[in-house]
């Protein structure tokens, strides 16, 4: 069995942008913001890693990234943070944003 990987491993890919989801089970805009994230995975395949956050069940790491409200996206390139918004994004926004660090 693979151990386990930190949340620092899961996103210090230094080719591929990773992008995070802080989000929580009783938010609204999270669960309205979830068939936009499920299509930037199908729309953008293995060029692009999700990795989704629940802020309730993993409270370390929001606070490591300063997360203050849910839904937050990060994108991170190499371990570092190359973008960070929080709120609703459109398919079309979120797209476009993740085209450009690829």
């Amino acid at each position: 069995m693979e151990p386990k990987k930190s949340f620092d491993d899961l996103i210090a890919n230094p080719d591929l942008p990773v992008l995070v989801d802080f989000h929580a089970t009783w938010c609204g805009p999270c669960q309205a913001l979830a068939p936009v994230i499920s299509d930037i995975a199908k729309e953008f395949g293995d060029k692009v890693k999700i990795i989704k956050i629940d802020v309730d069940k993993n409270p370390a790491v929001s606070q490591q990234f300063h997360v203050r409200g849910v839904p937050t996206l990060i994108l991170f390139k190499g371990g570092k943070i190359k973008w960070q918004q929080s709120g609703m994004m459109t398919k079309r926004d979120l797209s476009a944003i993740l085209t450009k660090h690829l």
